[in-house]
């Protein structure tokens, strides 16, 4: 997911995660159709062969990413007014001086909530 979103500057990145349980099994990065450096839209094609993949692959849809290369780690209004699966998590990505924070929630009612984040470190590749 970093060098994802890491490529992807100025603009904002975003992609699903699929997985069980709440532990995330595959990163498939999904072109960000407004190429917009403070919103997002997945390419409608590119969503769905992400939806497709995690099916074929026996997993779930458990989260959605995306970056603010220019904002805290945090959802911004837009991300609640855009967000659609509050049975996923949403991980948001920004860059802090030379490196990445990123910040995990959950839209429950009428915001998002704080989820934690266990990092294990694992070789992936994007493509």
């Amino acid at each position: 997911m970093q060098d994802h979103v890491e490529a992807c500057l100025p603009e904002e990145a975003c992609g699903l995660l699929g997985g069980r349980e709440g532990r995330v099994r595959m990163v498939l990065p999904v072109w960000n159709a407004l190429r917009s450096t403070t919103r997002f839209r997945m390419d409608p094609q590119g969503q769905i062969s992400a939806l497709a993949r995690i099916e074929e692959e026996g997993e779930e849809m458990i989260g959605i990413y995306h970056s603010h290369p220019n904002g805290p780690p945090r959802p911004s209004e837009t991300d609640f007014l855009e967000a659609a699966f509050p049975e996923v998590g949403y991980l948001i990505w920004s860059r802090r001086g030379e490196g990445w924070q990123c910040g995990a929630f959950r839209l429950v009612g009428e915001g998002f909530v704080p989820l934690p984040i266990q990092w294990e470190r694992r070789e992936t590749s994007l493509g």
